[in-house]
């Protein structure tokens, strides 16, 4: 039999974990991307915005420390070497993706790729045009910030989310628009600055797809550090004086918000401009993302897609497995350890402080649907470890089936919830019960402790 040619545009998380699978699994591998092999919206997006929140934790540990029988500590923010971190940072995890392909045998083009017809894929490249014949075609371009028409976005005073990856200067009050987790990351970060923040929600709450009762202690949290918060508020209109060095978003209430910097964090639009779809025959909705099937195969069979371009849940994570799946449905892998992806039990966190993380079915969901659940919750308040830390805000809370026990979901708000949340994502896909939980022997003193007693 000969060996498959897979042909992959995009090399993000989607793009170079098929990449590796399906060289792992005998397949011949070229992948083409255009910017940075790891992913544009990964090591431009995801990985600067979690290293300039880390380095905002490590100013308010340091001021909490006072809690902690340290008295004299104090720190103060270099924008200059934060920058040179992110990018030592970026360096590495790129140098270390580029590796692992190369050790694999893949080979990469950098250049753009498109369709020219089904099984044909043209890379434009410094040097020119190549054209390859592929088996597979994977497309896995990802995505970019969605800039309203009425905002113009200049890098300097109104930005978009990879304008401040860290900002050219740092802020003195930025507006900032957008209720979802980039937006509510970013408030988080600029506050954790110092910097004075207006949070511009069009919705009755921050977070609208969260647990409201996770969204209320995020919120609280917000106003006890001093944001200002526009709620039900709709930005329509964002004037720039140039002279007096400010920025005033304008909202379709009446209420305006002056600062020094406009920061738009309202979602995304998938790369699928340019791509030669069209020509091959594969079939776009009206938002612009490949209609992909359970197996993410497109309305040609062998062109698949994956990642934000996929219109799936936009998470590294996401992508990363999609890659992998792919690789095991192209190469035959139809049965056995193969399993198609259930997006509802994708674990997610925002990286706030405190953190939230949660997975599988969340309780306003059950309710909503009329369907009969058991809800426990314990305050990290009562944990001995939390205590220990000085950081003792947040929660965990178990959603269970109340007839057999199984775990379906939970929230955990607090230090740490972007790992504490892997035991619970655990039981979700696995289908273990409550019980399992509680008769795990869990270190003492340790944060995980309120996950068995939660359980229980």
């Amino acid at each position: 039999m000969p060996t498959k040619r897979f042909v992959i545009v995009g090399g993000g998380p989607a793009g170079n974990q098929c990449a590796t699978h399906a060289a792992r699994l005998g397949a011949e591998v070229l992948l083409i991307e255009k910017d940075v092999v790891g992913g544009a919206a990964h090591l431009w997006d995801c990985i600067p915005s979690k290293a300039m929140i880390a380095t905002g934790g490590a100013l308010g540990a340091i001021n909490q420390a006072r809690g902690m029988g340290l008295t004299h500590v104090s720190a103060e923010l270099d924008l200059d070497v934060l920058r040179d971190r992110i990018g030592s940072i970026e360096d590495r995890l790129q140098h270390s993706v580029t590796s692992l392909l190369g050790s694999q045998g893949v080979r990469m083009v950098q250049g753009v790729g498109r369709l020219v017809g089904p099984h044909q894929v043209v890379a434009d490249t410094a040097e020119g045009q190549e054209t390859f014949e592929a088996d597979v075609v994977v497309l896995s371009t990802g995505s970019r910030p969605r800039i309203p028409e009425w905002a113009v976005v200049d890098g300097e005073r109104v930005l978009s989310t990879r304008d401040a990856y860290p900002p050219p200067e740092l802020p003195g009050h930025v507006v900032v628009v957008g209720a979802g987790v980039t937006g509510v990351e970013f408030v988080h970060m600029f506050s954790s600055f110092g910097c004075q923040v207006t949070f511009i929600v069009s919705r009755q709450q921050v977070l609208p797809q969260k647990d409201p009762e996770v969204a209320a202690a995020l919120e609280e949290d917000f106003l006890r550090r001093g944001v200002r918060l526009f709620k039900g508020a709709r930005a329509v209109a964002i004037d720039v004086d140039v002279d007096a060095e400010t920025v005033t978003v304008r909202c379709d209430d009446g209420r305006a918000a002056a600062g020094s910097h406009a920061l738009l964090a309202i979602g995304s639009v998938p790369n699928s401009e340019g791509l030669g779809l069209d020509a091959a025959g594969v079939e776009l909705d009206p938002s612009g993302y490949v209609v992909v099937n359970h197996n993410l195969q497109s309305s040609q069979p062998h062109v698949y897609a994956a990642g934000d371009l996929s219109g799936k849940l936009p998470l590294s994570s996401v992508a990363s497995m999609q890659g992998r799946k792919i690789a095991e449905h192209a190469m035959g892998l139809h049965a056995g350890p193969h399993r198609h992806l259930d997006y509802d039990k994708a674990a997610s966190a925002i990286f706030t402080v405190p953190e939230i993380a949660d997975v599988g079915l969340a309780e306003a969901d059950a309710f909503a649907e009329g369907r009969k659940i058991r809800v426990t919750k314990v305050p990290f308040s009562a944990n001995a470890k939390a205590l220990i830390d000085n950081d003792p805000r947040g929660f965990v809370k178990i959603v269970s089936d109340p007839a057999t026990g199984v775990v379906l979901g939970g929230s955990i708000v607090g230090r740490n919830a972007a790992e504490l949340i892997s035991v619970i994502a655990l039981a979700v896909t696995a289908g273990l019960r409550v019980t399992d939980i509680v008769e795990s022997l869990l270190v003492h003193p340790a944060l995980a402790e309120a996950l068995a007693d939660a359980a229980e």
